[in-house]
């Protein structure tokens, strides 16, 4: 019988395989958690091949609790939000069954309870006398509806204005009434902590890289894949989607008339049918889910991050960095990376701009090669996953004193299995 601290965590998507942006963050803050406290695991699944992962997570997991959302039912809830008056999001992520789940959990001693998302955070009412709740929102989702409502038109501006506002109200009534909350970076807290409305402060921590998995050196199955350029990502998320067509309609062009033989791969799953019809076409690859996107990193001369809508931290730019792989990303897609512009990340917005920074460093050996071993030499150094989550464990531990002590090895924790470490948003 274990003597360990016991934790609820709260998922909106099953923590593993950390193949997706988010899954990468709560894959990373549960497997922290298990090496300090008995945890106690309730998650949505998405995508039934992610079934296969229960097993594991069980057994790393003093209990676990899977609930499958199926995206028609999900969508009709989302739809009955707007005569509910709650954000479309957090009613998507509503299930009664989840309900339950969290309902037991919540009757046992627990120490703390950590919610991942504001969609989670629901379940976490009302409050129980003596035991904190922490919010990890990630990031200021309601930001990016708004972003969104600025380029729309017609009866989905006014869905997606209406969505930013009372999800905007809803992140901050969770942030007033937990105890701590966090974003994933200090521009993304500034957001949260410049309302008029907000009563406390959010930190933030930031998201690591495994730089032994994301390196040149890595020892890979596949052999690399020969492009010049590439972006990575799930190719049916909307801000990724629009970034890959920008890049193609406005920058590839150019480059393509400098370099008639350059090759571009978009590399992610899920690609729209409007991206795979780009596929093959002015020397555009377009490749579908992918076991392991590392193959296609270490083959590209340069990364890009052309997002013009980005939340948070972009995980595609850090593990191109890790790769020893320049990078020319957009601000907002570099928003948040410490790194030095010029020397270990090149930002532009311009479509001549970025073409003229793809064009240079695809005309230069020694510059590649000097930037990449630079934004590798950037990670190695501020982005190690203990050093980030060294943040949370401050906070953690002035709510629930020193947990340090505790035991580091749980048993319920067993090896990880090989999984896809890709990011894809």
């Amino acid at each position: 019988m274990s003597s360990r601290p016991e934790i609820l965590f709260l998922v909106h998507r099953i923590p593993y395989p950390p193949d997706k942006g988010d899954k990468i963050r709560s894959w990373r803050l549960l497997k922290h958690l298990t090496a300090r406290f008995d945890v106690h695991l309730a998650c949505f699944i998405d995508d039934p091949a992610d079934i296969a992962h229960t097993d594991f997570l069980r057994r790393l997991c003093r209990s676990a609790a899977f609930i499958p959302l199926g995206s028609r039912m999900a969508r009709l809830k989302s739809a009955r939000g707007v005569f509910s008056g709650k954000p479309l999001s957090m009613a998507y992520y509503y299930s009664e069954k989840m309900q339950r789940a969290v309902r037991a959990v919540r009757a046992r001693p627990l120490a703390a309870e950590i919610a991942f998302s504001s969609s989670m955070a629901q379940y976490l009412e009302p409050a129980v006398e003596g035991r904190p709740r922490i919010v990890d929102f990630c990031d200021a989702d309601s930001e990016k509806w708004r972003a969104y409502g600025q380029t729309a038109s017609g009866p989905m501006a006014w869905i997606y204005a209406r969505e930013a506002a009372r999800l905007k109200a809803a992140e901050t009534a969770i942030a007033n009434r937990f105890d701590a909350s966090f974003a994933v970076t200090p521009q993304e807290a500034a957001l949260f902590n410049g309302r008029p409305e907000m009563r406390v402060h959010v930190d933030w921590w930031a998201n690591g890289v495994d730089t032994d998995y994301f390196s040149p050196m890595a020892p890979l199955r596949e052999p690399a894949k020969n492009v010049d350029v590439a972006f990575t990502g799930a190719m049916d998320y909307r801000a990724n989607v629009e970034a890959a067509h920008d890049l193609l309609d406005k920058v590839w062009p150019r480059i393509r008339a400098a370099a008639p033989h350059a090759r571009f791969a978009i590399v992610g799953a899920r690609p729209v049918k409007s991206l795979r019809a780009q596929d093959g076409k002015n020397g555009v690859i377009v490749t579908g889910r992918v076991d392991d996107i590392r193959p296609w990193l270490q083959g590209a001369k340069i990364a890009v991050a052309p997002l013009r809508v980005a939340r948070g931290m972009q995980n595609k730019v850090l593990e191109a960095m890790a790769m020893a792989k320049p990078v020319v990303a957009t601000t907002a897609a570099a928003t948040g990376i410490e790194a030095r512009l010029g020397e270990e990340l090149l930002v532009a917005d311009a479509p001549d701009a970025t073409a003229r920074l793809i064009l240079s460093l695809l005309n230069d050996d020694r510059a590649r090669a000097r930037m990449g071993l630079a934004a590798r030499a950037a990670m190695l150094e501020r982005y190690a996953w203990d050093r980030q989550l060294g943040r949370f464990d401050a906070a953690l531990g002035a709510m629930i004193g020193d947990y340090s002590s505790s035991p580091s090895s749980s048993p319920f924790s067993s090896p990880a299995p090989s999984a896809r470490l890709s990011s894809s948003t």
